[in-house]
């Protein structure tokens, strides 16, 4: 192949694509921008998949699509009751190269492989997109089928909303490779990447192109065929990300506001080397804390006086909160905080406690859950006040960032220095740091401990970042600070892992570095 950012760059627009669809490229720079040394380094990555592609299957891919990762500046655990989070893409990606295959007389089928395949091994799936995702083996290819049931299933609903234009294509064979870089159990959404890459690279092999907003919604609800109950910012982010901004990301629909950063702060991330698969823990831990904000919800809205039949049918915690705006006759229109300070005990409550508030079995209730059901059966209690507390705590953090930023572009007349509305933008990630920790206990003690090396080296404000339990802290560090700060964290957290053998010396990189906000999905069809 010849050098991927040689050509000029452009955006296709024929073929289906329109304006607000995942963007097709011919050129690397839209994406990793005229930086020499990262232009150089993307090339030989794009480089090195084709030909790792070519060698597994005969014949070069005809596209790639790429998704990234992301880091939460704030907004943790709320997305899935209905709230806004402010996240931003990260520089790290997954990369998925594709190709049709031709018919050969054989089933169609899926042949997907990674340049890892020591740790990720090949696999094949039959080209149907009514398969089921195979729970209970926690294959990484798993989440390849979770993008390419979403395509088809997006299609379908397209179908049944009456759109006649709408048509269904085959499903072919395709050849499949991926690359992804994101780390794994990080908080950084690994996940999305590649559930999002995929679901790209199955739109764009079979001729297609869907808005920005329908890709971000049909991988959010794709994703859930893992298991996990997505709120929808992972997707959201790694498809609509803009260089050089964080997103305020509403939901239902799904709606994306830019968010400008003052300048004379960067965010630095740093892996507490423990990792957190959503997956696989989570009946115990991020599926818990859905049912949890359930469970309040519903006891928050028998206190609205709200008939059970009708109480059964809440899900989230952002429904009772337009309940209490309408000020409804139980709570008189009060504000959700105090709802939850007058109405839910601070203790835990069991399941035979709830039960009879509710007047109903839990499983019956949460009968058409899957996932639901799977919380009841290893829960031992719930702690719904925590919970409800910290979502609409979060909840109002997540707009005074983003007015707290908006304070660094206003007139130069304004009373207030950058530097204050950096340290104002700290306190609010540490306070959300403190909720996530003390009241939705999705910490773990390498966070806690890693927090404390960050704040005490000079962030101005720390935090874990992603769905917790393991994973990655955010910490928003002055520029001029960076690079010793960086070397503080190798020094004061990784230099004993490093002693004990939890990680290399020279994958440091990896683990610890800064990041500005990165573009989001791409679609790139290179000149042979």
């Amino acid at each position: 192949m010849a050098s991927l950012v040689a050509a000029d760059a452009k955006q296709e627009t024929a073929g289906g694509v329109s304006e607000g669809s995942i963007p097709v490229y011919s050129s690397l720079r839209p994406v990793h921008g005229h930086d020499a040394e990262e232009l150089a380094a993307a090339d030989a990555r794009y480089e090195g998949l084709a030909l790792e592609f070519l060698q597994a299957y005969g014949a070069p891919p005809v596209l790639f699509v790429r998704s990234p990762g992301r880091v939460n500046l704030i907004g943790e655990h709320i997305d899935y009751e209905g709230y806004s989070v402010l996240p931003m893409a990260i520089r790290q990606d997954t990369i998925v190269a594709v190709r049709k295959r031709p018919d050969d007389g054989s089933a169609p089928s899926l042949r997907i492989a990674n340049v890892n395949s020591k740790k990720y091994p090949a696999v094949v799936f039959p080209a149907d997109p009514s398969q089921e995702v195979d729970r209970g083996n926690h294959s990484w290819a798993n989440y390849f089928v979770c993008g390419y049931k979403g395509v088809w299933e997006h299609l379908e609903r397209l179908k049944a909303s009456g759109k006649e234009d709408v048509e269904v294509p085959t499903p072919a064979s395709l050849d499949v490779m991926v690359d992804g870089i994101v780390p794994t159990g990080a908080g950084l959404s690994s996940s999305a990447a590649i559930v999002c890459a995929s679901a790209g690279a199955v739109m764009a092999a079979h001729g297609l192109n869907f808005s920005q907003t329908d890709m971000a919604e049909l991988c959010c609800k794709c994703e859930r065929h893992i298991g996990t109950q997505s709120g929808g910012m992972d997707q959201a982010i790694s498809i609509m990300a803009k260089p050089g901004v964080a997103l305020l990301i509403d939901f239902n629909p799904v709606r994306a506001t830019d968010v400008a950063l003052p300048e004379g702060g960067t965010f630095v991330i740093a892996n507490s080397l423990t990792e957190s698969n959503k997956a696989e823990t989570a009946a115990v831990n991020y599926n818990m804390r859905v049912v949890e904000c359930r469970l309040a919800a519903m006891v928050l809205g028998l206190r609205l006086g709200l008939p059970k039949q009708e109480v059964y049918a809440i899900n989230t915690l952002g429904e009772i909160e337009d309940m209490l705006s309408a000020a409804a006759p139980g709570l008189g229109g009060e504000g959700p905080l105090p709802a939850v300070e007058a109405h839910l005990k601070p203790e835990p409550y069991v399941a035979e406690e709830l039960e009879e508030l509710l007047g109903e079995k839990l499983e019956t209730i949460m009968k058409s859950s899957p996932t639901s059901l799977a919380v009841l059966a290893a829960a031992k209690h719930f702690a719904l006040y925590k919970r409800a507390k910290h979502v609409f705590s979060e909840k109002e953090r997540v707009y005074a960032f983003r007015d707290t930023a908006a304070r660094a572009q206003s007139s130069s007349g304004a009373s207030f220095s950058s530097d204050q509305v950096l340290e104002d933008l700290g306190q609010l990630m540490n306070e959300s740091h403190a909720s996530c920790s003390e009241l939705y206990e999705c910490s773990c003690k390498e966070l806690e401990e890693l927090v404390g090396v960050c704040r005490k080296n000079g962030a101005i404000g720390s935090r874990l970042t992603g769905a917790g339990w393991g994973g990655c802290t955010v910490s928003l560090v002055r520029d001029g600070h960076v690079a010793g700060f960086i070397e503080s964290l190798k020094e004061d957290f990784y230099k004993s892992r490093v002693e004990r053998g939890l990680i290399k010396e020279g994958d440091l990189e990896s683990v610890v570095f800064a990041s500005k906000p990165a573009g989001g999905a791409a679609i790139f069809r290179f000149d042979h």
